[in-house]
């Protein structure tokens, strides 16, 4: 059964009716036909790949080929964490859907006005009935410096819990506060999940509008859309329960407000009218050879020769 084809391009999930993600440390990951297996000493659990968007691999963990190359075939991103949850090293999925977003994606970050354009559309977002024309960047990083110090000033107060401010060492993420460790344990499976999107809609997480110079600029740009809905409630809430399992229960509070919020299909939604594409256009999985840009004209098939018969 683990020879199986993968799904056609036609069975895959669409983004916004997969799962957001899955967490899981200590176990095998493998395959059985078109299903991913997690394997620990006291049993074993399936999912169907194709209807996962994002797996987060803790420290522990085994995968095997043939779970890789499902995963991938099913369009589900993979994202290598570090313990519980923290840290996002790094992730991969298949690069087999259109390039037609990251095109767009690609134009609008080429050029200054439109660069700027796109992160005031984002930065619009966070703040909605504000005009935000006049605004440089400079001016938009301290609005939205200030919208995020009072939100965490706000769910301190709420959950009756000292807050410091957001601090924390990526080289020792037990040193930080409950509220700091439950936000980095929050905050990567968000990155997780708007990794995993945007991949799906083939647009490139290095090329961001407002962040810039990692490979994940775009990730975190998408990101700071929802953390004030989704991962600093989350974090909050669970820092105020108290620190037992403290990265566990983040994570699962952040699954459950991505569920409620039905997060997926806004993200996609929102890559979508961000970069001037259609709603209903997700990025599809190709098959075939790649078309050839024909300069200014167009494109021409791929795969076949040009130029008539060689003599």
């Amino acid at each position: 059964m683990r020879g199986t084809l993968p799904a056609s391009a036609t069975e895959l999930g669409r983004l916004s009716d997969r799962l957001s993600f899955l967490y899981v440390d200590h176990v095998v990951v493998d395959r059985d036909a078109g299903a991913v297996t997690f394997w620990q000493a006291d049993g074993v659990a399936s999912v169907p790949a194709a209807m996962l968007a994002v797996l987060l691999v803790g420290p522990g963990s085994k995968v095997t080929h043939a779970a890789m190359s499902l995963l991938a075939s099913s369009g589900c991103s993979v994202a290598w964490t570090g313990e519980n949850g923290v840290r996002l090293y790094a992730g991969a999925v298949a690069g087999s859907t259109s390039a037609g977003l990251l095109e767009r994606q690609a134009r609008l970050v080429s050029g200054q006005r439109t660069r700027l354009a796109v992160a005031r559309s984002m930065y619009r977002l966070r703040f909605p009935g504000e005009d935000l024309a006049g605004l440089t960047m400079q001016q938009l990083r301290g609005r939205e410096g200030a919208r995020v110090r009072a939100c965490y000033r706000d769910h301190a107060r709420m959950y009756k819990l000292e807050w410091g401010g957001r601090r924390y060492d990526p080289g020792d993420w037990s040193a930080g506060d409950p509220v700091n460790r439950a936000l980095s344990a929050a905050n990567v499976c968000l990155y997780g999940v708007c990794h995993a999107a945007i991949l799906h809609l083939g647009c490139a997480p290095g090329l961001g509008f407002v962040h810039t110079g990692r490979q994940l600029s775009f990730v975190y740009d998408i990101a700071d859309l929802y953390k004030a809905e989704v991962t600093i409630p989350a974090a909050f809430a669970t820092a105020a329960e108290g620190d037992e399992d403290l990265g566990g229960r983040a994570r699962r509070a952040v699954r459950d407000a991505i569920v409620e919020a039905r997060l997926l299909p806004r993200m996609a939604a929102d890559v979508k009218a961000l970069l001037g594409a259609p709603a209903e256009d997700e990025a599809a999985a190709v098959a075939g050879p790649a078309d050839l840009w024909d300069g200014g004209v167009g494109t021409v098939a791929g795969g076949q020769a040009y130029g008539g018969e060689e003599p």
